[in-house]
């Protein structure tokens, strides 16, 4: 690929990594397809249970590419859909990915680049990280690329109405503060330290992570904390019959005994 680069950074974990440094990974027409085609390999890839989502140089991602905004006048209505869909496309593909997402955030994060990390399970951000919603400032909507579903889920709709309608820059300490980003980092430890969860992730079976990742998902939407129950229970009850599942119980009820032995009861 072009844009990407994907290495694998511990076992089990595969990183993701935006690779348009010169212009701060940038999106643009050719980034949008191979962010969705990637997202669609590591989903059909067994031996990947955790992506890290990164982006190389002094940034994560600086939005659009600006040299290939200047080409959009020129376009069709149509050329503009197929490129809106485009872009929807690889978004949709890295939050579908049915194995966790961690996005390690440096430097800019900015419109598209925002909306893609809002597409992570699980946000860690260096210390240099600036999440910013720019599309309003440029005369767009602030709701693109999905950032008005994802980040009030995030932050809430009162703070997301702030961010969205001002265009203002949410730097590490605020993001943290508000729920954008899980936790801040020192940018020579962000790598490490996504990597470190990621991996700790990777350790558990990896059908236990989907189906819970699902169930995250999906009860969000849930109508009723019943129907959210149902949707759970089904997942646990096919759990329990799976072989990684009953070894796992046996042990834990292994160690249980033999402490209790240790202790004399």
């Amino acid at each position: 690929m072009e844009t990407l680069t994907i290495e694998e950074r511990a076992p089990g974990v595969v990183a993701l990594t935006l690779h348009r440094p010169e212009a701060l990974n940038a999106l643009n027409d050719l980034m949008f397809a191979e962010l969705a085609a990637a997202a669609a390999e590591l989903a059909k890839r067994a031996d990947v249970r955790a992506v890290l989502l990164a982006g190389a140089g002094t940034g994560f991602c600086a939005g659009y590419d600006l040299a290939e905004a200047t080409e959009l006048p020129r376009r069709t209505l149509g050329e503009l859909y197929r490129l809106q869909d485009l872009a929807v496309g690889a978004i949709r593909a890295v939050y579908d990915l049915p194995k966790p997402v961690i996005a390690a955030v440096h430097g800019p994060a900015a419109g598209g680049g925002l909306s893609l990390a809002l597409a992570a399970d699980i946000r860690l951000a260096g210390e240099s990280a600036r999440f910013q919603a720019v599309f309003v400032r440029l005369g767009l909507s602030g709701g693109d690329l999905g950032a008005s579903w994802l980040l009030p889920r995030l932050v809430g709709p009162g703070m997301a109405a702030e961010v969205l309608y001002t265009g203002r820059p949410i730097d590490a300490e605020e993001a943290v503060r508000i729920g954008l980003a899980n936790r801040s980092v020192p940018d020579e430890q962000l790598l490490d330290r996504a990597t470190e969860l990621a991996a700790g992730i990777a350790r558990n079976e990896p059908l236990g992570v989907e189906l819970t990742k699902r169930s995250l998902r999906a009860n969000l939407d849930s109508p009723s904390f019943a129907s959210a129950l149902e949707l759970e229970s089904r997942a646990q009850v096919g759990l329990l019959r799976e072989p990684a599942t009953q070894e796992a119980m046996a042990g834990i009820r292994r160690r249980w005994s033999d402490r209790r032995a240790g202790d004399g009861r």
